[in-house]
């Protein structure tokens, strides 16, 4: 692509390009994602407070407060459903990102790439934003969920996006390529949600149950953002960052090859 500049003509870089198509892109699912809808942003922060409400309610039955040792119970469940929500809205905002700018497609400088990558983006950003609300609501109410270690929290909270990125990134091919893929994922969201330690502790399930559950990287990123925000939380036994970056490093390295392999039938479906 060439611009006119003074009367010559200057060719941009492919870098060049590629983010004007990421902002043009970022600003498009932008305007939609929060203005489109009246009620979007809303929902964006009812959903997680009608969810602690929830399990509060819960918990007054249980006394799971008893079952969590160095973190209170409410914010325990909220830095874990938050990160559990980045991950999830990383991968659910990916799976229909393709579907959603085909017609973007016709120009050659978008690839089906690029609406997944802007998606998981702006759904970080947003994600993180909500995130900083509940942290302040919960300070102003009197809620110990400032983190003791900041450095660790955020370096943790990147990480458990790039997961996002990453298993959104292998479903948005997966799920154009094969509808059904779509519809199993969806189908997943809740199972997954209690298989992470999300609502309740994983250290006192059964040491067989839970040695299946640790394959499971998200309980590791979980465990580890608690452990930034509680500085003598006790952590599931076994939980590795190390596992979580190989994880997290695999299925971006597949979700990319998977676009680059499939990049022709994804524009031409």
């Amino acid at each position: 692509m060439s611009e006119t500049i003074n009367g010559a003509t200057s060719a941009r870089s492919p870098w060049q390009v590629t983010r004007s198509v990421w902002y043009a892109m970022f600003m498009r699912e932008a305007i939609s994602r929060t203005m489109a809808d009246r009620l979007g942003w809303f929902w964006m922060v009812a959903e997680p407070a009608a969810f602690v409400l929830i399990m509060v309610a819960i918990r007054s039955v249980i006394s799971g407060d008893r079952l969590i040792v160095g973190a209170d119970f409410i914010p325990w469940m909220i830095v874990g459903m938050m990160g559990f929500f980045m991950v999830r809205e990383g991968m659910m905002r990916g799976l229909g990102a393709v579907d959603a700018n085909r017609a973007l497609f016709a120009y050659r400088q978008v690839q089906p790439v690029d609406p997944v990558l802007v998606r998981c983006f702006l759904e970080g950003m947003l994600r993180t934003f909500i995130f900083l609300l509940f942290i302040l609501g919960g300070l102003l109410l009197g809620l110990d969920i400032a983190p003791d270690n900041a450095i660790r929290a955020m370096l943790v909270w990147g990480s458990l996006w790039c997961l996002g990125l990453g298993l959104g990134l292998v479903v948005s091919v997966l799920g154009s390529l094969v509808p059904e893929v779509g519809k199993v994922v969806r189908m997943l969201s809740l199972p997954l949600l209690i298989l992470s330690g999300v609502i309740f502790p994983l250290n006192h399930l059964p040491h067989d149950l839970l040695e299946y559950l640790m394959y499971n990287p998200i309980v590791h990123g979980l465990e580890t953002l608690r452990l930034g925000f509680f500085e003598g939380y006790k952590v599931v036994h076994g939980t590795s960052m190390t596992y979580f970056w190989l994880f997290t490093l695999g299925v971006i390295a597949l979700g990319l090859l998977l676009h680059v392999r499939f990049a022709q039938r994804l524009k031409a479906k």
